[in-house]
Formats: C-alpha cells, sequence, structure tokens
C-alpha cells in the first residue's frame, strides 16, 4: 500500500486537473462569477476592469484528499522518497543524503507536474484578458490563493498578497505599513536569533524614521528569553518582529502567548513563519498575529513566489509598496487610483506557474497530513540530536529535547578545532552528505552565541532514521580525518 503515495505519475486523489478546473465547455466568465454585457463591445471595453476588480471570487478545489497509506513498520520518509526525483541521484559516486531542507525544501513529481502542465495548456497573462487561456490561468492564479488562505485558515483570500518570497514580503510590510506607522522613538522589537530578512528591512524602516530597534537575548538553554521579551514590551513597542520555529537554534517560541502580550500594548506582530508552515498545523486566526510570511521553496514549492498573510483592514488602510500594472484601479497623467487588496500589493505580471507550483505543493502536503508530519518529524528531530550529541567534542546549539520542548528537526552544530565549512565539504565530497555552513543568515545570533559560523542538518518528511545514521557516521569519520593523532 506505499506505492499509494510513490506520485511517479498523477494519483487519483490529486487530480492536476483539480488545479486548472475550467474546460472549453465552460464559459470563463462563468467560472470566474463574472456576468458579461449583452452588448459585446461594452463587455469587452469594460472586461479588465472588472478581471482584475476584488469583486471577483473564484471558488477552490475542494477535493477531500485521503493521507497515503503505508504498513506500520513504513516511515513516511520510505514511503514518500521516491515521490522525489532528485533525491535518486548519486553525488560522488554516493547515494544523495539531502540534509539542507532548512534553506530549500526538495519538489515532487506532483508539483514539477503541475507546473509542466500550466505552461503547456494554460500559459497566459492573468486578470487581463478575456480569451480562455487567460480565463483558465487567472483561475488556476487565484485558486493557489485559495489553497494559501485555507492552509493557514486566513477568514478572507484577500488577506494573502503573493510575493517573491519571505523576505520580499516583510519588506513589503516594512516599505508600507512600517512607513507610514513608525516615528521617532518608537520600538521595534526583537530577538537575537531572527534572520536577515527581519532584521535588515527594520534597520532601514528605522534609520529613515528615526524608530528604535530591541533584542531580546538568549537563555543558557539557548532560546530567546521570554521574561526578558516580557519585560521589553512597552507602550513604545510598535512592532514586534519574530520568528515562529528558528532556523538556527530549532526552537519554537509560544507565538500566541507573545502575540496577546503585544496587542496588550498596542503593538503589531510579524511572525517569521518560514520553519513553521512547511511543518506544522499554523492557523493565524487562532495565533492572531497582525502579519505572517512564508515562502514556496521551503514547503516542496518552486523558488521565486512566497505569500504575506495580513489582517485584511491593515492591508486596506497600507499604500502600495510597488507601481505599475494590475495595482491600479485608475490612472491619470499626473495621479493614480489605487486597486484594493490584495491586487495592491502585486504589481507586473506575477509569478503564475509558481503559484499553481505552491498549489499543488498545498495539495501535496494536504494529502500526507500537516499533523502526520508534524509527528514524524518530531521524531526525527529527537532522534538526530540525540544521534548527534553523542559524537564527542560537538557541541548542538538550541534546547535538549524534553516531554515538554519540542525542537525542529533540525541541527546547528560545530566541532571543535574543526571549521564547519571544512565538515560540510568533506561530508559531501567523500559521502553524498548535504549539509549547510555559514552563518545561516543570522550573524546576530552566531555573535551573541560566540561563533563565526556553524554546520547545520535540516531534515523534512523524506528523510529517514538510516540517513541520519549514516550522516552521523559519516561525521565521525570526517572528524577522525581532521583529528588523525588521539
Amino acid at each position: 500500500m506505499a506505492a499509494l503515495c510513490h506520485f511517479s505519475f498523477v494519483p487519483s486523489h490529486l487530480s492536476l486537473s483539480k488545479l486548472f478546473p475550467i474546460s472549453r465547455q465552460q464559459s470563463p466568465f462563468h467560472a470566474l462569477n463574472l456576468t458579461t454585457s449583452s452588448n459585446p463591445s461594452l463587455a469587452a471595453a469594460d472586461s479588465q476592469s472588472r478581471l482584475w476588480s476584488p469583486s471577483f471570487s473564484v471558488t477552490a478545489s475542494t477535493t477531500a484528499f485521503a493521507p497515503p497509506e503505508h504498513s506500520e513498520s513504513t516511515s513516511l520518509g520510505d514511503i514518500t522518497r521516491s515521490d522525489f526525483p532528485i533525491l535518486g541521484q548519486n553525488v560522488n559516486g554516493r547515494t544523495l543524503v539531502y540534509m539542507d531542507s532548512a534553506a530549500t525544501s526538495q519538489k515532487p513529481n506532483y508539483v514539477l507536474q503541475a507546473i509542466r502542465e500550466y505552461y503547456e495548456s494554460s500559459n497566459s497573462n492573468v486578470h487581463r484578458g478575456v480569451h480562455y487561456l487567460s480565463q483558465k490561468a487567472t483561475t488556476a492564479y487565484e485558486n493557489a490563493r485559495e489553497k494559501v488562505a485555507a492552509f493557514i485558515n486566513a477568514s478572507d483570500h484577500r488577506e494573502i498578497v503573493f510575493t517573491r518570497n519571505a523576505t520580499e514580503a516583510i519588506n513589503l510590510v516594512a516599505n508600507s505599513w512600517g512607513d507610514v506607522n513608525l516615528g521617532s522613538g518608537d520600538e521595534i522589537l526583537l530577538t537575537v536569533a531572527e534572520h536577515h530578512s527581519a532584521i535588515v528591512p527594520w534597520q532601514i524602516v528605522a534609520q529613515k524614521k528615526g524608530a528604535i530597534l530591541k533584542y531580546v537575548g538568549l537563555t543558557a538553554d539557548d532560546v530567546p528569553d521570554i521574561e526578558q521579551f516580557k519585560e521589553s514590551l512597552s507602550k513604545k513597542t510598535k512592532l514586534v518582529v519574530t520568528h515562529h520555529v528558528s532556523n538556527t537554534l530549532g526552537s519554537a517560541l509560544p507565538i500566541e502567548e507573545i502575540v496577546v502580550w503585544s496587542h496588550n500594548v498596542g503593538a503589531k506582530v510579524l511572525v517569521d513563519a518560514c520553519q513553521s508552515v512547511p511543518h506544522m498545523l499554523v492557523d493565524v486566526q487562532k495565533i492572531d498575529a497582525d502579519f505572517l510570511v512564508a515562502s514556496s521553496h521551503k514547503m516542496c514549492g518552486p523558488t521565486g513566489i512566497g505569500f504575506l498573510y495580513g489582517k485584511i483592514d491593515l492591508l486596506s488602510s497600507m499604500p502600495p509598496f510597488l507601481g505599475g500594472g494590475e495595482m491600479i484601479a485608475d490612472v491619470f497623467q499626473d495621479y493614480s487610483t489605487y486597486a484594493e487588496p490584495p491586487l495592491r500589493f502585486e504589481a507586473g505580471t506575477p509569478a503564475i506557474a509558481e503559484a499553481i507550483g505552491l498549489a499543488a505543493a498545498i495539495e501535496y502536503l494536504s494529502s500526507i497530513g500537516m499533523q502526520r508530519i508534524h509527528d514524524y518529524e518530531r521524531e526525527l528531530a529527537n532522534y538526530l540530536y540525540n544521534s548527534l550529541t553523542s559524537v564527542p567534542n560537538v557541541r548542538v546549539y538550541g534546547p535538549a529535547p524534553s516531554k515538554i520542548i519540542h525542537r525542529a528537526a533540525l541541527c546547528s552544530f560545530n566541532v571543535e578545532n574543526i571549521h564547519p565549512t571544512d565538515i560540510a565539504t568533506i561530508l559531501d565530497d567523500q559521502y553524498g552528505v548535504a549539509i549547510r555552513s555559514g552563518h545561516h543568515c543570522a550573524q546576530p545570533l552566531h555573535r551573541y552565541l560566540g561563533v563565526n559560523a556553524s554546520a547545520r542538518a535540516s531534515l523534512y518528511f523524506y528523510n529517514t532514521k538510516a540517513e541520519v545514521d549514516f550522516f552521523v557516521e559519516a561525521l565521525k569519520a570526517t572528524i577522525d580525518f581532521f583529528t588523525p593523532y588521539k
């Protein structure tokens, strides 16, 4: 029964036709819930404004997905591995062991086929044409927005803005909301464990507006200090920027409590969910954050697209981030009026194929089940941590797992007297193991920890304990290579 998840072909419960629901017999305007004038010339003249108007709606696919069946003795990693063609290759004469999913995840056949299907059967610009291909592409693109909204339980699909990546999503908030709402002396509260993408945009805005960045440090257990966080909040705090799960420490923050505390002092909250949305159930209504960002490429989707979730009242009050086509209502020689969200923030031709690929990734993940993914990765996380900490002279950063502390399935570590890049190089060259080395876009955190860099092994549901075992044995051999005299 494990073969039910081996999507070398498109399985019946994941039909690509669900991503491209419009048929030649169906009116494209019917698919978009649009009405046409009885006068064809008037309909054509008014079509562009109606097509990108926020008044239109597209109904997303409501196909029910059953998690793939498998025997109790077979792990989720064993079941899903063949869905990812890239994992079957050899690297330097060895079978690839890919442990860099925190940087970018691999893509299943289902996603690859969805992108190919778009280019072969639906390629056209969206929101602008009345012809069949344009309507088909528009339907698929807006279906993707609906799927993202449902995946994170947004209350309205208009709360989802497509961006190039999570970095652009944060820059959008910084240069729109931040430019309007931050002033001299206002405080932005962050932790030292934030990704550069969650720091640099706010540095730029703060320098321009006279705002102040304040940072929360770590506890002795390498976790952002929640008590210090609460003490740092004040009426001066206008924005809290925080990760949900750290890309370096593997720790998860009590994000719902952080939002409550922040709202109590009148601050807005932006959550970097790049390391949580791909790995667990994330409910934005339950979290109640004002903004949340994530990237497609970390959740089995293509590169070049991410999304911003923002509460609709906030998005409606924010000025455009970029100007151009698509984001306007009317353009005159000396001024323009702007579309309602989300199109206000999506200037120019969007990443259409990438949005469709993201929708396919969401269908694929949902067919497995996010809770199932999270439970399996929790088991992998503990196994990885315990295996690494058993190796002499290895320091793993972040908290130790326990009944109440759950780590993400990643470990950043250093080996005494060996540079992490040397470790990563030998692991790749001699054993075909792909891990990350460097500062992981978290230089302030590494300085806080007193190191310049670290190695990082990061797993996803397509990894197995056998791969962890191989990695650890390869690491031991690598350490022996650099320390020949014991």
